[in-house]
């Protein structure tokens, strides 16, 4: 019981990170905020924001999926959440091997261990 328990807090948790990064690349890049948090300069966040707002959509997407699988529940929403957080385990793993290996304490990690706590319920 307490392991079900335990992993839909991490899958909660991993969907409200992923829709705090949205908010960051989609409509705050430019400010000081997300500028420390991607340690970008304000020229690379004006010429990136556009590329930052794509990525933002797509951590919305796997927040949505994170989202529909607490909603639906049950055994497919299992299902949904091992598979959305085994999609936020890969980017995380991409991020951090190409982009900054802060990503794979902040996304992988996170993902890895709701993935371990999903096998377990």
């Amino acid at each position: 019981m307490i392991v079900e328990v335990l992993a839909v807090v991490v899958v909660a948790l991993v969907a409200l990170l992923h829709l705090y990064i949205l908010v960051l690349e989609m409509f705050l890049w430019r400010t000081p905020r997300a500028r420390a948090a991607f340690g970008t300069t304000p020229e690379f966040a004006e010429a990136t924001a556009t590329l930052a707002a794509n990525q933002g959509l797509y951590n919305g997407f796997l927040a949505a999926g994170l989202i529909w699988s607490l909603i639906a529940g049950g055994d497919l929403g299992h299902a949904v959440a091992l598979f959305f957080m085994a999609c936020v385990l890969v980017a995380g793993i991409y991020g951090g091997l190409t982009a900054s290996r802060r990503i794979l304490f902040v996304q992988a990690a996170p993902a890895a261990v709701g993935i371990v706590l999903l096998l377990l319920a």
